[in-house]
């Protein structure tokens, strides 16, 4: 049923936790994982500190991809950057390309206004994906 499953990783808590949903599902259907990452331009954000730095997350993408494939699930790693517009549209995209059966994405757990007032990438990829998307919500959910 899903041969392709694009895995959306950000390097938050919320997208971590999609990943054994979505390595349960490859396995389950014998498919393989697309890893999909977006670099995002901060640039012009607030000046926030920013407590890991994308260096940090692409190296953590590429081991997951490798923890995964030790697990016996084929697994790739497709990186992107952008500058303005988010990664929900670049996620599309890879799923697109990789003719993907399914996106799975977590959430971080904003309540549903925040959620919309916000933006958020998981909601957004809802709207313009192709593949349907299963969104993995926080699991202290009240």
């Amino acid at each position: 049923m899903f041969n392709t499953i694009v895995l959306a990783l950000d390097g938050s808590e919320g997208s971590r936790r999609a990943i054994p949903v979505a390595a349960e599902l490859a396995r389950q259907n014998g498919g393989r994982i697309v890893i999909a990452h977006v670099e995002q331009d901060v640039a012009g954000k607030g000046g926030a500190p920013i407590p890991i730095t994308e260096d940090e997350i692409q190296a953590e993408v590429r081991e997951q991809a490798k923890r995964l494939a030790a697990d016996g699930i084929e697994t790739s790693v497709e990186m992107r950057n952008v500058i303005l517009g988010g990664p929900a549209h670049p996620i599309a995209e890879i799923a697109e390309e990789a003719n993907a059966d399914l996106i799975v994405a977590g959430t971080r757990g904003h309540s549903p206004v925040a959620g919309l007032l916000l933006g958020s990438v998981t909601q957004r990829l809802l709207h313009i994906a192709r593949s349907p998307v299963l969104v993995v919500p926080p699991s202290d959910r009240s």
